[in-house]
């Protein structure tokens, strides 16, 4: 019998996340053999909203065999041939359920960031983000569960919750935060091992409430690009084409890290080889707060980690279009700081206010509004 969670998360994402019209051309892209059901469903909801899907599975073993092999030249190539695809479709839907989150952690790091610049960069932050309409979401696999320390059928319920949350509550919400950011200049961020200031003066704050990612729940700006001074500690591990590092403290100068280092020498190591990918990876794309309440612990994967409640995020490297300081970059990589208690604690002020004190806002209009 057939699940009909997979039906209703379907309809949310080609319905609410997506906006489908007839005549429409959405491109689905499975990851892993246990996201086709979910496939089957996005087809059938698509197909009656009157769209065109077309769809194609990419999973991370059968990409690992031909990066393993491949030239610069090949990888190019690869990158235009899905480029130009991307360039012929209204709507894009991500499905990412592999089996091994560690398929490509053999593959050379020049292969690894010539993908990351002809097909992440060129075909997604190029092409994808700033035309089509996109929803991104992972599939809660077995390797999904074992990462977030649960047993499948838990994490399953768990998942189809956080997705199909009441999102257009949530936005609502998100309003006040949205407004506050956009009046403020300047921002402090305070916990263990973290002091770091920074200006956001001018660039626009905007929402996610599931449109473009399911889970979601945050609310992002941009640093002025030279702003960012002092040091910050991320407490929760992170997992980035296909490495993992934890405990990763960066120390900026004039928005600029010059110093980095993470829990060992060889995630030291990894973390500066990222961070050498251009000269864009060593400034900051993004700053966000966490807002999902559903969404409670670390399980190194960006997509929940940078949603939990009472957390906030910087990503390092790109910049998106709706929140532009001006850095460019083939890498956005998301790093998470929790500031609720169990987690150290900590504090963010917006132009000298308190704004937010171990993970619940002060203010009592955001309070009431978002901490629920």
């Amino acid at each position: 019998m057939r699940d009909p969670r997979l039906d209703q998360l379907a309809r949310i994402v080609t319905g609410y996340s997506l906006d489908l019209k007839p005549g429409e051309v959405v491109l689905i892209e499975l990851r892993g053999g246990d996201t086709l059901d979910f496939g089957a469903a996005l087809v059938r909801e698509a197909t009656a909203l009157g769209a065109v899907p077309l769809w194609f599975f990419n999973d991370e073993g059968l990409v690992r065999p031909f990066l393993l092999g491949a030239s610069q030249d090949q990888v190019r190539r690869y990158g235009e041939l899905q480029l130009n695809t991307m360039r012929k479709v209204d709507a894009y839907v991500g499905v990412r359920g592999s089996d091994n989150l560690f398929d490509l952690s053999d593959v050379p790091p020049d292969t690894m960031q010539a993908h990351q610049r002809y097909v992440w960069q060129l075909v997604h932050v190029e092409e994808r983000v700033r035309r089509t309409k996109w929803v991104v979401l992972r599939w809660p696999t077995a390797a999904m569960a074992q990462s977030a320390r649960s047993s499948r059928d838990a994490f399953e319920d768990f998942f189809f919750r956080v997705c199909t949350l009441d999102y257009e509550r949530l936005s609502r919400g998100m309003d006040l935060l949205v407004d506050r950011l956009q009046r403020t200049r300047d921002v402090r961020i305070v916990s263990p091992g973290t002091d770091l200031r920074f200006s956001i003066a001018g660039v626009p704050a905007i929402k996610c409430d599931g449109h473009r990612n399911l889970p979601d729940g945050e609310v992002f700006t941009a640093p002025v690009r030279d702003s960012v001074e002092g040091t910050i500690r991320f407490n929760a591990g992170s997992f980035y084409m296909a490495k993992t590092v934890d405990d990763v403290t960066l120390r900026f100068e004039h928005g600029r890290v010059v110093e980095a280092r993470a829990a060992d020498p060889g995630q030291t190591s990894v973390l500066n080889g990222i961070l050498d990918t251009d000269e864009g990876a060593r400034f900051v794309g993004e700053f966000a707060l966490g807002l999902n309440r559903e969404v409670q612990e670390p399980m190194r994967d960006t997509l929940f980690d940078e949603k939990i409640a009472g957390s906030l995020h910087l990503a390092l490297g790109n910049a998106y279009e709706t929140a532009f300081n001006g850095n460019r970059s083939a890498i956005h990589w998301d790093l998470v700081l929790v500031q609720r208690p169990e987690h150290g604690g900590g504090e963010v002020w917006f132009d000298g206010e308190l704004v937010r004190r171990d993970g619940r806002f002060v203010p009592s209009d955001l309070a009431a509004a978002l901490d629920g």
